[in-house]
């Protein structure tokens, strides 16, 4: 007869009292139930929650390698497979070999997906929006520290937690403009098979950063992770009146927290400090995690045209919006 056997670890030595875990279970039990995580239709949709995490995944970390997915939403092999093939059949997700090396998959949103994704992301904000409003103003600081206790006691680099660093966004230092052109060079080959032509656009617009922009108008800033540098993102002067927003990345890994979004607000806030009005960006019509953040930022598409500057197929895009 087939056996269940337990595939918990407890330390040598250690007695956790039955009262201890029957609470913590009990609180994941009401947690879930609150906020819908369990329901067949996840937040009223037609998918799982493991297919909408999987959504919220590809949002924000753009086209990804299957195994580097697997390993953010830590499920099995095999389970993603049979998720990724029910997405694909839909028309939500498109897979691909990998432009850096045939024998691994990509896999990413296409239009449909991206625009589902999006949904599903503003539904779990509405959700968690209307449990929270119904909270004081200091009644949601205190569940904010009560979260940050429950992460830090079960993660911090403990076992089975997931130890996540708070992000940091800081101003440029000696050393982060090379950092920039080397991971944007190394980022887009591997994600999208862009090659010298793109770099050297990227190091011609930090060049130009390097050796003439205004301090007082024009600045650059690093996400860091962990004391690891993650992303940035650059404010620079169009003209007196207009902002471009530039060199907006972030590493896979550091994808899906919140760290575009807030590069870009960071960005934003700067550029009506120094007085401008509104604010332009150029983008390309593949990039659809950066197009939902700008989306999302307030940015709407002016233009767009196809090109064939750095990759074939390429449609460019400029968005911009009123700050």
């Amino acid at each position: 007869m087939d056996s269940l056997e337990s595939t918990a670890s407890v330390p040598a030595g250690t007695a956790v009292p039955a009262a201890d875990i029957a609470r913590l279970r009990a609180f994941n039990r009401f947690l879930t139930a609150r906020v819908g995580a369990l329901d067949p239709g996840h937040l009223g949709s037609p998918w799982s929650l493991t297919e909408v995490r999987t959504f919220h995944e590809l949002l924000h970390r753009g086209r990804s390698e299957t195994s580097d997915l697997r390993r953010a939403m830590d499920i099995d092999a095999g389970q993603l497979s049979r998720v990724l093939a029910r997405l694909e059949s839909a028309g939500l997700v498109a897979r691909a070999p990998s432009p850096a090396d045939g024998r691994r998959n990509t896999v990413e949103l296409t239009s449909a997906g991206a625009r589902a994704a999006a949904l599903m992301d503003e539904r779990a904000d509405a959700k968690i929006g209307g449990l929270l409003a119904a909270l004081a103003p200091e009644e949601r600081a205190r569940l904010a520290g009560a979260l940050n206790t429950v992460r830090t006691l079960l993660g911090s680099g403990r076992p089975g937690g997931d130890g996540a660093p708070a992000p940091v966004l800081r101003p440029l230092a000696p050393g982060d403009l090379g950092w920039v052109l080397d991971r944007h060079g190394a980022l887009y080959a591997q994600e999208y098979g862009w090659g010298a032509d793109y770099e050297a656009l990227v190091a011609r617009l930090i060049a130009d950063f390097a050796t003439g922009h205004d301090p007082e108008r024009e600045r650059g800033w690093i996400a860091e992770l962990g004391g690891e540098r993650v992303g940035s993102v650059f404010c620079t002067r169009a003209d007196d009146e207009t902002a471009k927003l530039r060199l907006l990345l972030l590493e896979p890994a550091a994808r899906g927290h919140g760290l575009g979004r807030r590069l870009v607000e960071e960005c934003m806030d700067f550029a009506r400090e120094a007085g401008y009005r509104r604010m332009t960006l150029w983008t390309q019509s593949c990039l659809t995690a950066a197009r939902s953040i700008y989306a999302r930022a307030g940015f709407t598409l002016r233009e767009s045209r196809p090109h064939r500057d750095f990759g074939d197929g390429l449609v460019s895009e400029v968005w911009d919006r009123e700050l």
